[in-house]
Protein backbone atom coordinates (compact mmCIF):
# COMPACT_ATOMS: atom_id res chain seq x y z
CA UNK A 1 0.00 0.00 0.00
CA UNK A 2 1.06 2.94 -1.23
CA UNK A 3 3.04 5.75 1.66
CA UNK A 4 0.66 8.47 1.21
CA UNK A 5 -2.34 6.47 1.27
CA UNK A 6 -1.28 4.70 4.64
CA UNK A 7 -0.61 8.62 5.45
CA UNK A 8 -4.24 9.41 4.56
CA UNK A 9 -5.69 5.99 6.56
CA UNK A 10 -3.92 7.20 9.50
CA UNK A 11 -4.90 10.32 9.75
CA UNK A 12 -8.39 10.16 9.52
CA UNK A 13 -8.60 7.09 12.00
CA UNK A 14 -10.54 9.36 14.32
CA UNK A 15 -11.64 7.12 17.29
CA UNK A 16 -14.90 6.91 18.57
CA UNK A 17 -17.01 5.05 21.10
CA UNK A 18 -19.55 3.22 18.55
CA UNK A 19 -23.03 4.27 19.28
CA UNK A 20 -25.80 2.15 20.65
CA UNK A 21 -28.49 0.84 18.46
CA UNK A 22 -31.40 3.24 18.86
CA UNK A 23 -29.70 5.94 21.22
CA UNK A 24 -30.39 9.34 20.59
CA UNK A 25 -26.84 9.42 17.79
CA UNK A 26 -28.38 6.99 15.71
CA UNK A 27 -32.21 7.57 15.85
CA UNK A 28 -31.64 11.53 15.22
CA UNK A 29 -28.73 11.18 12.75
CA UNK A 30 -31.40 8.30 10.58
CA UNK A 31 -34.26 10.79 10.91
CA UNK A 32 -32.32 13.75 9.61
CA UNK A 33 -29.99 11.45 6.97
CA UNK A 34 -34.10 10.19 5.57
CA UNK A 35 -35.44 13.84 5.58
CA UNK A 36 -33.07 15.02 3.92
CA UNK A 37 -32.68 12.46 1.07
CA UNK A 38 -36.32 12.35 0.78
CA UNK A 39 -36.42 16.04 -0.03
CA UNK A 40 -33.66 16.19 -2.11
CA UNK A 41 -34.92 13.15 -4.12
CA UNK A 42 -38.37 14.98 -4.70
CA UNK A 43 -36.57 17.93 -5.45
CA UNK A 44 -34.58 16.48 -8.32
CA UNK A 45 -36.59 13.79 -9.47
CA UNK A 46 -39.00 16.48 -10.25
CA UNK A 47 -36.45 18.60 -12.15
CA UNK A 48 -35.24 15.55 -13.96
CA UNK A 49 -38.96 14.13 -14.76
CA UNK A 50 -38.67 13.57 -18.47
CA UNK A 51 -35.15 14.10 -19.22
CA UNK A 52 -33.68 10.45 -18.97
CA UNK A 53 -30.00 11.41 -19.77
CA UNK A 54 -30.10 13.68 -16.84
CA UNK A 55 -31.30 11.65 -14.52
CA UNK A 56 -29.07 8.61 -15.65
CA UNK A 57 -26.44 11.42 -15.29
CA UNK A 58 -27.42 12.32 -11.40
CA UNK A 59 -27.37 8.24 -10.62
CA UNK A 60 -24.11 7.77 -12.65
CA UNK A 61 -22.84 10.19 -10.29
CA UNK A 62 -24.07 8.80 -7.26
CA UNK A 63 -22.26 5.19 -8.07
CA UNK A 64 -19.22 7.29 -8.66
CA UNK A 65 -19.97 8.87 -5.36
CA UNK A 66 -20.06 5.24 -3.52
CA UNK A 67 -17.47 3.70 -5.51
CA UNK A 68 -14.95 6.36 -4.05
CA UNK A 69 -16.64 5.47 -0.36
CA UNK A 70 -16.52 1.70 -0.66
CA UNK A 71 -12.51 2.02 -1.97
CA UNK A 72 -11.89 4.15 1.00
CA UNK A 73 -13.60 1.72 3.10
CA UNK A 74 -11.82 -1.47 1.62
CA UNK A 75 -8.82 0.42 2.19
CA UNK A 76 -8.70 1.61 5.44
CA UNK A 77 -10.60 -2.20 6.73
CA UNK A 78 -7.00 -3.49 4.99
CA UNK A 79 -5.05 -1.57 6.99
CA UNK A 80 -6.68 -2.08 10.15
CA UNK A 81 -6.60 -5.70 10.01
CA UNK A 82 -2.69 -5.87 9.41
CA UNK A 83 -2.61 -5.36 5.45
CA UNK A 84 -4.61 -8.84 5.40
CA UNK A 85 -7.66 -9.12 3.26
CA UNK A 86 -11.00 -10.06 4.82
CA UNK A 87 -13.42 -11.34 2.96
CA UNK A 88 -16.47 -10.74 5.24
CA UNK A 89 -16.14 -7.07 3.38
CA UNK A 90 -16.15 -7.90 0.12
CA UNK A 91 -18.50 -5.38 -1.27
CA UNK A 92 -21.44 -7.50 -2.88
CA UNK A 93 -24.17 -7.32 -0.24
CA UNK A 94 -27.53 -6.34 -1.47
CA UNK A 95 -26.85 -2.72 -0.05
CA UNK A 96 -23.69 -2.89 -2.27
CA UNK A 97 -25.39 -3.44 -5.47
CA UNK A 98 -26.87 0.29 -6.17
CA UNK A 99 -22.80 1.33 -6.95
CA UNK A 100 -23.00 -1.51 -9.62
CA UNK A 101 -26.22 -0.82 -11.09
CA UNK A 102 -25.87 3.02 -10.88
CA UNK A 103 -22.16 2.80 -12.83
CA UNK A 104 -24.02 0.16 -15.39
CA UNK A 105 -26.86 2.47 -15.97
CA UNK A 106 -25.25 4.50 -18.98
CA UNK A 107 -23.98 1.90 -20.70
CA UNK A 108 -27.78 0.16 -20.72
CA UNK A 109 -29.30 0.69 -24.47
CA UNK A 110 -32.49 -0.54 -24.28
CA UNK A 111 -35.02 1.76 -22.28
CA UNK A 112 -36.46 -1.76 -21.07
CA UNK A 113 -33.28 -2.40 -19.31
CA UNK A 114 -32.67 1.13 -18.30
CA UNK A 115 -36.34 0.60 -16.39
CA UNK A 116 -35.58 -3.13 -14.92
CA UNK A 117 -32.00 -1.53 -13.32
CA UNK A 118 -33.79 1.90 -11.89
CA UNK A 119 -37.03 -0.47 -10.33
CA UNK A 120 -34.57 -2.59 -8.98
CA UNK A 121 -32.88 0.33 -7.45
CA UNK A 122 -35.81 1.10 -6.38
CA UNK A 123 -37.17 -1.08 -4.38
CA UNK A 124 -34.05 -3.52 -3.01
CA UNK A 125 -32.20 -0.57 -2.72
CA UNK A 126 -34.83 1.35 -0.24
CA UNK A 127 -35.57 -2.13 1.66
CA UNK A 128 -31.76 -2.56 2.09
CA UNK A 129 -31.62 1.07 3.32
CA UNK A 130 -34.25 0.82 5.77
CA UNK A 131 -33.31 -2.45 7.50
CA UNK A 132 -29.83 -1.41 7.32
CA UNK A 133 -30.64 1.72 9.39
CA UNK A 134 -33.34 -0.29 11.67
CA UNK A 135 -31.08 -2.61 12.60
CA UNK A 136 -27.14 -0.96 11.98
CA UNK A 137 -24.75 -2.93 14.11
CA UNK A 138 -23.19 -3.96 11.36
CA UNK A 139 -21.32 -0.52 10.55
CA UNK A 140 -21.24 1.15 14.00
CA UNK A 141 -16.77 0.88 14.44
CA UNK A 142 -14.93 2.40 16.87
CA UNK A 143 -14.40 5.13 13.53
CA UNK A 144 -15.87 7.88 13.22
CA UNK A 145 -14.97 7.69 9.42
CA UNK A 146 -16.22 3.94 9.30
CA UNK A 147 -19.29 5.06 11.17
CA UNK A 148 -20.34 7.64 9.45
CA UNK A 149 -19.39 5.89 6.05
CA UNK A 150 -22.20 3.48 7.32
CA UNK A 151 -24.73 6.04 7.62
CA UNK A 152 -24.46 8.21 4.48
CA UNK A 153 -24.16 5.48 1.93
CA UNK A 154 -27.44 4.00 3.21
CA UNK A 155 -29.04 7.75 2.88
CA UNK A 156 -27.48 7.39 -0.64
CA UNK A 157 -29.31 4.55 -0.84
CA UNK A 158 -32.60 5.94 -0.26
CA UNK A 159 -31.95 8.61 -2.10
CA UNK A 160 -30.99 6.56 -5.08
CA UNK A 161 -34.42 4.65 -5.03
CA UNK A 162 -36.65 7.69 -4.43
CA UNK A 163 -34.83 9.57 -6.82
CA UNK A 164 -35.31 6.65 -9.26
CA UNK A 165 -39.55 6.44 -8.46
CA UNK A 166 -39.46 10.62 -8.79
CA UNK A 167 -37.79 10.88 -11.71
CA UNK A 168 -39.99 8.30 -14.11
CA UNK A 169 -36.98 6.10 -14.46
CA UNK A 170 -38.52 3.27 -12.37
CA UNK A 171 -41.87 2.03 -13.33
CA UNK A 172 -44.70 0.91 -10.94
CA UNK A 173 -46.55 -2.01 -12.32
CA UNK A 174 -47.37 -5.42 -11.07
CA UNK A 175 -45.23 -6.79 -14.05
CA UNK A 176 -42.71 -4.17 -13.87
CA UNK A 177 -41.94 -5.89 -10.40
CA UNK A 178 -42.08 -9.30 -11.42
CA UNK A 179 -39.51 -8.25 -13.92
CA UNK A 180 -36.72 -7.21 -11.43
CA UNK A 181 -36.54 -10.65 -9.85
CA UNK A 182 -34.19 -12.33 -12.83
CA UNK A 183 -31.74 -10.12 -11.53
CA UNK A 184 -32.07 -10.24 -7.90
CA UNK A 185 -31.75 -14.19 -8.56
CA UNK A 186 -28.70 -13.11 -10.33
CA UNK A 187 -26.59 -11.34 -8.12
CA UNK A 188 -27.68 -14.34 -5.45
CA UNK A 189 -26.03 -16.78 -7.53
CA UNK A 190 -22.94 -14.59 -7.79
CA UNK A 191 -22.93 -13.78 -4.21
CA UNK A 192 -23.70 -17.86 -3.46
CA UNK A 193 -20.31 -18.47 -5.77
CA UNK A 194 -18.19 -15.85 -4.10
CA UNK A 195 -19.49 -17.42 -1.16
CA UNK A 196 -18.96 -21.05 -2.08
CA UNK A 197 -15.17 -20.78 -4.08
CA UNK A 198 -13.40 -18.60 -1.15
CA UNK A 199 -14.14 -21.65 1.13
CA UNK A 200 -15.11 -21.77 4.84
CA UNK A 201 -12.32 -20.29 6.11
CA UNK A 202 -12.85 -16.68 4.07
CA UNK A 203 -15.94 -15.89 6.44
CA UNK A 204 -17.09 -14.84 3.33
CA UNK A 205 -20.90 -13.91 3.46
CA UNK A 206 -22.23 -12.05 0.56
CA UNK A 207 -26.19 -11.91 0.74
CA UNK A 208 -26.20 -13.04 3.93
CA UNK A 209 -26.43 -16.62 2.27
CA UNK A 210 -23.20 -18.49 3.34
CA UNK A 211 -23.39 -22.13 2.66
CA UNK A 212 -21.24 -23.18 5.61
CA UNK A 213 -22.54 -21.71 8.51
CA UNK A 214 -26.53 -20.40 9.51
CA UNK A 215 -27.82 -16.91 8.94
CA UNK A 216 -26.28 -14.26 10.83
CA UNK A 217 -29.23 -12.33 10.74
CA UNK A 218 -32.19 -11.44 13.38
CA UNK A 219 -34.57 -14.17 13.55
CA UNK A 220 -33.21 -15.78 9.94
CA UNK A 221 -30.58 -17.04 12.49
CA UNK A 222 -32.99 -18.88 14.39
CA UNK A 223 -34.86 -20.03 11.17
CA UNK A 224 -31.74 -21.58 10.02
CA UNK A 225 -30.64 -23.23 13.12
CA UNK A 226 -34.24 -24.87 13.12
CA UNK A 227 -34.66 -25.78 9.54
CA UNK A 228 -31.00 -25.64 8.41
CA UNK A 229 -29.11 -23.57 6.15
CA UNK A 230 -30.21 -24.20 2.70
CA UNK A 231 -33.79 -24.17 4.01
CA UNK A 232 -33.20 -21.08 5.76
CA UNK A 233 -31.33 -19.53 2.96
CA UNK A 234 -34.42 -19.75 0.79
CA UNK A 235 -36.74 -18.30 3.73
CA UNK A 236 -34.50 -15.40 3.89
CA UNK A 237 -34.63 -14.76 0.34
CA UNK A 238 -38.35 -15.10 0.09
CA UNK A 239 -38.81 -12.67 3.40
CA UNK A 240 -36.07 -10.11 1.01
CA UNK A 241 -38.42 -10.69 -2.28
CA UNK A 242 -42.23 -10.29 0.38
CA UNK A 243 -40.05 -6.45 1.50
CA UNK A 244 -39.10 -5.48 -1.81
CA UNK A 245 -42.55 -6.03 -3.32
CA UNK A 246 -43.83 -4.14 -0.25
CA UNK A 247 -41.86 -1.62 -0.96
CA UNK A 248 -43.24 -1.40 -4.82
CA UNK A 249 -46.23 -1.49 -3.56
CA UNK A 250 -45.80 2.05 -1.47
CA UNK A 251 -43.67 3.59 -4.19
CA UNK A 252 -46.43 3.63 -6.05
CA UNK A 253 -48.73 5.20 -3.92
CA UNK A 254 -46.11 7.93 -2.89
CA UNK A 255 -44.65 9.05 -6.42
CA UNK A 256 -48.34 8.94 -7.67
CA UNK A 257 -48.89 11.40 -4.88
CA UNK A 258 -45.94 13.62 -5.09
Amino acid sequence: MPEILIDVLQATAWPMTPPKPYSSFHLLLTAAGLSFAFLSARFLGRRGNGCQKKAIRILFACGMLLALMEAYKQCFLYYLNGFRYNWWYFPFQLCSTPMYLCLLLPLAKKESTRTILASFLQDFGILGAIFALAFPPGFLYPYWTLTLHGFFWHFLLFFIGLFCGFSGLSAQGNRDWMAEIPLFLACCLIALFINTVTGPQANADMFYISPYHPSVQPVFRQISLALGIFPGILVYLAAILLGSRTVHEIMKKVVHSA
